[in-house]
């Protein structure tokens, strides 16, 4: 079983500035979801379309500079999906999904409702949607005995465990009790698994994945674990180890990466 890491590049042209391809060829993931790559098709250079030893796939946002998902495979994939089929988010570049014979990793960027309230009624649309989604992703696991591992930025911290202010961000989106739900849902409703919750149940400051750009919240580790690798049943129970690396930035978010054993 592979090697699989998530990470919100927090656009994609910066994170190889930064030293991310070199990243790539040291730790060689099997399959590297990326989030907010924020580029257009025709931007990409030939490293970013084609590092090392990966096969890469992109899902484009239609708004330049903006959102957009990818993702590199050392073994091509069978067959790749764009979308959801829903127009409105489909142009955001949110989703895209990579079908191997057994197994299917889905890259995932869910939005933000952080600039207003506009954005965080389009979450909730957005949430709704995703929702059925992943119903429909459980019920294939079920009746075909596929494995589904779902990676990306969620932008929903689930428990107070999972950030370090929590108390004063309790009316803030990313942390709303109704954006919480919606995750307890798909976990204890659905059957999804969050694993690396399942690995470290207890894991405060070294879990989080994301910090904010203001004041000195990485200096002082001031996170937010909002990056997840949710999956099936029986392939997160095959998840050995995960690590979140924060030797090097690439990002505003850090790499979280999954070892899952035969």
């Amino acid at each position: 079983m592979p090697r699989i890491t998530t990470l919100n590049l927090n656009g994609i042209r910066s994170a190889f500035r930064k030293g991310f391809a070199d990243w790539l060829t040291a730790t060689r993931p099997d399959v590297v979801c990326l989030q907010e790559i924020k580029i257009q098709d025709a931007d990409l250079s030939d490293e970013m379309r084609h590092p090392d030893g990966y096969t890469s796939y992109f899902h484009h946002a239609e708004k330049k500079g903006y959102s957009g998902v990818g993702l590199y495979a050392r073994q091509p994939a069978a067959t790749v999906t764009i979308g959801m089929g829903n127009p409105e988010f489909d142009s955001e570049g949110r989703v895209l999904r990579a079908d191997w014979p057994e197994l299917t990793v889905v890259s995932a960027y869910l939005p933000s409702g952080t600039s207003g309230d506009e954005r965080q009624t389009a979450k909730y649309r957005f949430l709704d949607l995703f929702e059925a989604w992943m119903q429909g992703l459980m019920q294939e696991h079920r009746d075909t005995g596929r494995e589904f591992i779902v990676c990306g930025d969620w932008n929903i911290a689930h428990h107070e465990i999972d950030l370090k202010n929590w108390r004063g961000n309790r009316k803030n989106s990313g942390f709303l009790p109704e954006e919480r739900a919606w995750l307890t849902k798909l976990f204890d409703t659905q059957g999804w698994v969050d694993v690396y919750r399942k690995l470290y149940p207890d894991t405060t400051g070294d879990a989080y994945t994301w910090w904010s750009n203001r004041g000195q919240a990485w200096a002082k580790n001031v996170g937010w674990r909002i990056d997840y690798q949710v999956a099936t049943p029986g392939v997160a129970t095959r998840a050995k180890q995960a690590s979140i690396y924060k030797d090097e930035r690439f990002s505003d978010h850090a790499p979280l990466t999954v070892d899952y054993g035969d």
